[in-house]
C-alpha cells in the first residue's frame, strides 16, 4: 500500500505550484503574499501583494516557502469564523513546508537547508518567503515528497492523533468515519490500513460514487458506503464480515453523526473534529445509558499547543515520514 497523505484537490496543487515557482532567490528580502486586510469571503478580500521582509533577529530564520495547501480552516480564518484569528492585516495559510535560507546568531536547532513546518496555526504560509521565529518551526526529513511535507501538519496529524489517543485499537479492530473522502478521511484510511485496522468509510451519494469507492479502496479502505446505506438494515450484513467499531470519527455533525453512534460497540468513543453540515451533534440518551459511549472532541491546533515543546509532535513527524519513505 502506498501511503500518500496528500489532500487531493485542484486548489492544493495550484497553490503548491504557485509558491514553488514564483520565488526568486535574488529577491530574498522581498516576498509575494496572499494578504487580507478585512474578514470576508476569500475571493473578495484576498489580494496578492509584495511585502518587504523584516530584519533578521538573533532568534529568527529566513525561510523560502516550497508549498502550501488550502484547508477549510484557512478559509474560515479569512472569513473570521475560526476559533483563532491573527491580527489584521494577515497572510493566509496555516500550514506548508519551507526551506531555511538563513539563521540568526542564537539559533541552534535549525540550520540552512533544513525543511520546516509551522508548530502552530496562524503563521501565514501563503507567501514566497518569511522571517519567522525559529521556535515556531519544527524540522522534518527533506527526502519525503514536497506536497506530502506541505500537508503533514493538519489533516494527517488529526487522523494520526484520533486513531492513537482515544481508544486502544489493535489489528482487526474497526473504525467508522464520515467525510471519508476529505483530507482527514483519506489519511485515516491509510494510517488505519497500515496498522491493520479495518475502516468503514461513509461518503455522500454522487454520480461518480463507483470511482470514488475504487479510489478510497485503493488507499486501503475496507468498506465504502453512502450516508443512505448507513441507515439501512443491510448494515447488519456488513458487520458479519467485521466487528462493530470501537471508534467513530465525525467530521460532519447532524444526522450523520447520530447514525455513526448507532453502530458503535458498547463503551466506545465518537470523536468530533469538524462540522461540515453546520448542524449540532445529537446524542440519543440510549447511546449514553445502554452503550456508555464517550463523546469527545479534537482540535489539532490545541493539541499542537499542548505539545509544542514535547516529544509527541516530533515523534509523529518521524513516524509519518518513515511510513511515507517506506511506501514511496
Amino acid at each position: 500500500m502506498k501511503l500518500s497523505l496528500l489532500t487531493r484537490g485542484r486548489l492544493v496543487y495550484r497553490t503548491a505550484v504557485l509558491l514553488k515557482n514564483s520565488y526568486s532567490v535574488s529577491a530574498v528580502r522581498d516576498s509575494a503574499a496572499l494578504l487580507h486586510r478585512n474578514h470576508g469571503e476569500p475571493s473578495q478580500v484576498l489580494q496578492l501583494e509584495d511585502l518587504v521582509l523584516p530584519q533578521m533577529g538573533p532568534e529568527s530564520v529566513l525561510v523560502k516557502m516550497l508549498a502550501a495547501p488550502i484547508n477549510p480552516s484557512d478559509l474560515n480564518m479569512i472569513q473570521g469564523t475560526y476559533a483563532i484569528l491573527p491580527e489584521l492585516p494577515a497572510v493566509g495559510g496555516n500550514e506548508g513546508v519551507a526551506r531555511v535560507m538563513e539563521v540568526g546568531d542564537e539559533v541552534k536547532a535549525l540550520k540552512v537547508g533544513d525543511w520546516v513546518i509551522p508548530r502552530d496555526a496562524g503563521i501565514g504560509t501563503w507567501r514566497t518567503a518569511a522571517v519567522l521565529k525559529a521556535d515556531d518551526l519544527v524540522t522534518l526529513p527533506k527526502d519525503i515528497p514536497v506536497l506530502s511535507a506541505a500537508t503533514l501538519g493538519v489533516n494527517p496529524c488529526t487522523a494520526f492523533r484520533m486513531l492513537s489517543d482515544f481508544e486502544e485499537l489493535k489489528p482487526g479492530d474497526t473504525v467508522i468515519q464520515n467525510a471519508a473522502n476529505s483530507g482527514v478521511g483519506q489519511a485515516v484510511i491509510q494510517i488505519a490500513a497500515a496498522k491493520g485496522i479495518q475502516s468503514i468509510n461513509v461518503v455522500r451519494d454522487r454520480p461518480d460514487l463507483q470511482q470514488l469507492s475504487e479510489r478510497l479502496t485503493a488507499l486501503g479502505a475496507t468498506h465504502v458506503i453512502t450516508e443512505e446505506t448507513l441507515r439501512r438494515p443491510e448494515m447488519k450484513e456488513l458487520f458479519k464480515s467485521c466487528p462493530r467499531p470501537k471508534l467513530a470519527l465525525n467530521g460532519v455533525g447532524g444526522k450523520s453523526a447520530t447514525e455513526l453512534l448507532r453502530h458503535l460497540q458498547s463503551g466506545s468513543s465518537m470523536v468530533t473534529y469538524g462540522g461540515m453540515a453546520k448542524q449540532p451533534v445529537t446524542v440519543p440518551v440510549s447511546a449514553l445509558i445502554f452503550k456508555d459511549v464517550k463523546i469527545r472532541g479534537f482540535w489539532v491546533t490545541q493539541w499542537k499547543r499542548d505539545n509544542k515543546h514535547g516529544e509527541c509532535l516530533q515523534s509523529y513527524i518521524h513516524d509519518i515520514s518513515k511510513a511515507l519513505l517506506q511506501n514511496e
